[in-house]
């Protein structure tokens, strides 16, 4: 009989915990960067800001590349694989010109436009354009360097021999979107999809190999059957109804959602 692995798996858990909290590690020198970003100074100081934050976030990356090397490294060792050794190819790190636009957007709001052309975003103060800057760059950061590390789980799928798919584990508090991909297990081939994430996704990237069959958590299961029973009837509108029955119906709804 096939061994069955699962999005709740004990080392993917531990693999979840690890990335969390390099995030967390992320977010705390994203928010000690700030200071270089001077309000009175912004043609000046901004690209100062970039380039430590794109330093910041290419420390990150590489280490979020090696620790999802390790996880798959063990799920491999766990499913029992024989043969070759197979050694993980770590993702790179962003380009700078992708840091650099993702963090362009996040701080676009900072600029001074005439108020007739402003958004009420940005006919905000100052001070408040400046959280919010700091939050939308740090979602940015943190997927950007999370990106780096299921890269490297799909990269390895895709070149080992031994490896057949990938499934998405969804956190318990994840987005509806998250969720509704993750409940479809294993499907997701080794040249067949690319991991659609978000700013602040905290989603992984699960192997299966062969001699392995890919079982649903229970959590998985439920967000399976609530979308069978409230929206896959509707092609038009299956998000938007999914994300309403999760709100009643799931067990761990998003804050706020009800």
């Amino acid at each position: 009989m096939a061994a069955a692995v699962s999005d709740r798996g004990e080392a993917a858990g531990r693999y979840r915990a690890a990335q969390v909290g390099l995030s967390r590690l992320l977010v705390r020198d994203v928010r000690g960067l700030r200071r270089l970003i001077l309000p009175q100074r912004l043609r000046e100081s901004v690209p100062d800001w970039l380039a430590a934050m794109n330093a910041v976030v290419q420390q990150y990356a590489r280490t979020s590349a090696t620790l999802a090397a390790e996880f798959y490294d063990a799920q491999r060792t766990a499913a029992g694989v024989v043969g070759a050794p197979f050694t993980v190819p770590l993702a790179d790190p962003p380009p700078r010109e992708q840091v650099d636009e993702s963090l362009r957007w996040a701080t676009k709001d900072l600029w001074p436009r005439p108020a007739e052309e402003a958004t009420p975003a940005q006919l905000q103060p100052m001070e408040v354009r400046l959280v919010q800057a700091e939050k939308k760059a740090q979602g940015v950061a943190q997927k950007l360097v999370t990106d780096t590390g299921r890269s490297t789980v799909q990269g390895a799928v895709r070149q080992d021999r031994q490896a057949t798919a990938w499934a998405r584990a969804a956190a318990l508090g994840a987005c509806a979107f998250c969720k509704l991909l993750a409940s479809r297990g294993a499907v997701y081939k080794q040249d067949t999809a690319d991991f659609r994430a978000h700013d602040n996704c905290h989603c992984g990237v699960i192997p299966v190999f062969k001699g392995q069959r890919f079982e649903l958590s229970p959590q998985a299961r439920e967000w399976e059957r609530i979308y069978r029973e409230y929206a896959a009837p509707y092609p038009e509108d299956q998000l938007r109804r999914f994300r309403l029955a999760l709100a009643e119906h799931d067990s761990n709804p998003l804050p706020g959602s009800n």
